[in-house]
């Protein structure tokens, strides 16, 4: 067997220093990393239990041609000659490849040609890859050839400003371990001369997730331009293999994992928001595979649809979006949405920022001053002013931005953060600056403005400077931009078709950025979380706002039931009407709030025992000394228990207004392990026992119990870590057990 290495020299295969980024560490030959560490015997730690024996690491391999990416959890090897490529991909938790064969790492397409970056060539068939096979593989001499690799330790790739701690324990950047490998184009004498790419991966301790990106270097000494790329392609085992399909069902893709972007958009879940750049294609080199019309979608490729058609200057350089793969180890749907949830937390942890937040109905000083303090005389954090209030983001006169800084000193005085409403998306401004689609086509909301526009710069030139001038401290901003594609040449930002969604992501997504360095919190009805967003809706109806209130009871645990499967409690608002919202008079408003105590009771708790917040909408919070104490009693209560309400839940029976239904808190890190809280829809005291399954909090013994804070009972947990426990729970009320 003949060592590729060989076939480069010295210089080119391992040590060429081509571009240090900030978080490198020295660069190194493979054979002088450290060696994996060994498995330790016997049974494994649940990662969603305790992550801390997962490190990762780059590793040298068991070649002197190969280095891996691991910790413990998945692994990704690369061979390094006769050209770097990804040659394994392994999920450690189940013991299973992931990926079926070689496929380039990356793919660009520079001044109208395009390039494989790295891969090997020549495998005979794409169902499985063999080391045999491996060992015959050839580099492809069109492709951009590898040159050197780097190590180093993930760095942020956007600030926070730290303003709300409302999760403990969590850390930004996430530790792990950062690799960047290094390609020349083909044909180049000089590599240090001619076009570059460097593609960038990042593993962090404790979750299985790969974060993987790619930069384009232009050292010449004219202007480039970056057409096309892809920053993954993967030949992914499919697992399911269908002969045939009958029209409308489709193939099935392969579950093993998840794939998301932070150029996410047009969605209030992931699949929606990134599915302009997350690609399940068939595999044009897999002829073997059951499907007669060779159609299974099992090649995953990262790519945009539109551009970027992005020039690079000489000296300059391209950075792409960044792709998260999060490998699943379970087909079971609470522990990969669990899975989901911890990669958040990882990844984006601001989404954990949590802050109690009232929708003040009006912008008059006299108002305002009013929802200011009864926030902080019950303990809710934030007024925001809502849409329909009169308040006016864009008025950037003088005088109005004086009196929206008396606002904030106003509320900052009694500890509570102000904020504002503004409308992007939906709405028409004209003179040239709204987008126009493609013929046959229209805009997502039927009309957007062009972000790249005279009208589009302006707008976020005032956005910036309201903040920077009054103090405040949310933006609650409607219909963000949904990945609308404008033809229209915007000169110096925008060519056309091609680079519009491109250019309009970036600039929304770098002010999203530029909120979160500055503490800005983010309330934004699109999967922005990945750019900086704190909160998306939870998923609801809004005219359901208008339903009798019994019915908005049921509604809103089912929304967050059904919410909290891929969202952590803190990613998702929800609503309370305490005015008429879209209509349903009377019967649906809680106005006059004395009047309707019980049911304001029942929104409070239905959303605070769940951990999510919703946004009250009405002039005020209470009316009465009795409302207050009852809006004062549910607030302190869920700060007495913030930390394990924050927590992941585990889902336990789904409202239906025919039973109990609950829900489960739980966080093994935390003195309260977990805590249990029961609804009962019906009008009349339901006394039964439910099966409640603890594994995720981490006890496996024995839990104490303890019914509305009350003396604890120790209760004894099964072989399937589920406790037998009797509930009482009144009419049309809520307990709960904190778990310990």
């Amino acid at each position: 067997m003949r060592t590729t290495v060989r076939m480069l020299s010295p210089v080119l295969a391992w040590s060429l220093i081509l571009v240090a980024p900030a978080n490198a560490g020295q660069t190194r030959r493979a054979s002088d990393l450290p060696a994996e560490p060994k498995r330790a015997k016997g049974p494994r730690t649940d990662w969603l239990l305790d992550g801390s024996p997962y490190k990762a690491g780059v590793y040298r391999g068991s070649r002197p041609d190969e280095i891996v990416l691991s910790n413990g959890l998945v692994r990704r090897t690369f061979r390094l000659a006769p050209n770097g490529a990804t040659v394994g991909f392994d999920n450690l938790m189940t013991d299973q490849a992931m990926i079926r064969g070689v496929k380039p790492e990356a793919t660009v397409r520079v001044n109208g040609t395009a390039y494989a970056v790295g891969g090997l060539v020549g495998q005979p068939n794409y169902a499985y890859l063999t080391p045999e096979w491996l060992d015959r593989l050839r580099a492809d001499p069109k492709a951009f050839r590898f040159v050197s690799f780097q190590v180093g330790k993930p760095a942020e790739r956007l600030a926070w400003k730290r303003v709300r701690h409302h999760a403990p324990g969590v850390k930004w950047p996430p530790p792990g371990a950062a690799l960047q490998m290094d390609y020349a184009m083909p044909g180049a004498a000089k590599p240090k001369t001619a076009v570059r790419v460097s593609v960038h991966y990042e593993l962090y301790d404790g979750v299985p997730v790969i974060s993987k990106w790619l930069t384009v270097h232009n050292p010449t000494d004219r202007k480039i331009t970056v057409d096309r790329f892809a920053s993954e392609v993967l030949a992914v085992v499919e697992h399911v293999n269908w002969v045939e399909v009958r029209s409308p069902v489709a193939l099935p893709r392969p579950d093993v994992l998840h794939v998301e972007t932070d150029m996410a958009f047009g969605g209030f879940v992931h699949p929606n928001a990134n599915r302009h750049v997350v690609h399940w294609r068939a595999d044009p080199q897999y002829p073997t595979q059951v499907n007669y019309r060779r159609q299974q979608p099992c090649m995953l490729v990262v790519e945009p649809t539109y551009g970027p058609a992005q020039d690079v200057a000489p000296g300059k350089t391209f950075e792409s979006f960044r792709a998260f793969e999060l490998a699943y180890d379970s087909t079971d749907r609470e522990r990969r949405g669990l899975a989901l949830r911890r990669m958040y937390r990882t990844i984006a942890p601001w989404v954990t920022e949590n802050p109690l937040m009232m929708h003040a109905r009006f912008a008059d000083w006299g108002r305002v001053k009013l929802a200011i303090d009864q926030c902080a005389e019950v303990g809710f954090e934030m007024v925001i002013l809502t849409f329909g209030s009169g308040f006016n983001i864009e008025n950037e006169s003088a005088a109005y931005l004086a009196a929206m800084k008396r606002y904030a000193d106003y509320a900052k005085s009694k500890g509570v953060e102000i904020g504002g409403y503004s409308l992007l998306a939906s709405r028409r401004v004209g003179g040239g600056n709204d987008v126009v689609s493609p013929k046959g086509t229209r805009p997502t909301f039927g009309n957007c403005p062009a972000l790249t526009s005279t009208w589009g710069q302006n707008y976020f030139r005032k956005l910036r400077q309201f903040y920077q001038k009054t103090g405040f401290s949310l933006l609650e901003h409607d219909g963000s931009y949904p990945g609308d594609v404008d033809v229209t040449p915007r000169p110096p930002l925008q060519k056309g078709l091609h680079d519009s969604q491109w250019v309009q992501w970036r600039i929304i997504s770098d002010y999203y950025k530029w909120c979160r360095a500055n503490g800005v919190y983010l309330n934004v009805p699109d999967y922005y979380y990945l750019s900086g967003s704190n909160k998306c809706g939870m998923g609801y109806r809004e005219t359901n706002w208008s339903l009798p209130r019994a019915q908005q009871v049921l509604h809103t645990r089912q929304n967050i039931y059904d919410g909290t499967w891929e969202k952590v409690p803190a990613m998702g608002w929800m609503f309370v009407p305490l005015t008429q919202y879209h209509g349903g008079g009377a019967a649906a408003t809680i106005e006059p709030l004395d009047k309707h105590r019980p049911h304001y009771e029942r929104m409070l708790y239905s959303n605070l025992a769940m951990g999510v917040q919703a946004c009250y909408r009405g002039p005020r919070l209470y009316d009465t000394d009795r409302t207050k104490q009852l809006v004062r009693k549910w607030v302190a209560w869920f700060k007495t228990y913030r930390d394990i309400l924050e927590s992941d839940v585990i889902h336990g029976r789904r409202a239906d207004g025919r039973d109990l239904d609950w829900m489960l808190h739980a966080n093994p890190k935390l003195k309260h392990k977990g805590m249990l809280v029961v609804f009962n829809p019906l009008g009349r005291p339901v006394t039964k026992t439910l099966r409640v399954n603890l594994y995720y909090t981490g006890l496996a013994e024995t839990a104490r119990f303890r019914p509305e804070g009350g003396p604890a009972k120790t209760y004894k947990l099964d072989r399937d870590y589920r406790v037998s426990l009797p509930v009482q729970v009144a009419p049309e009320g809520m307990t709960w057990f904190v778990i310990e």
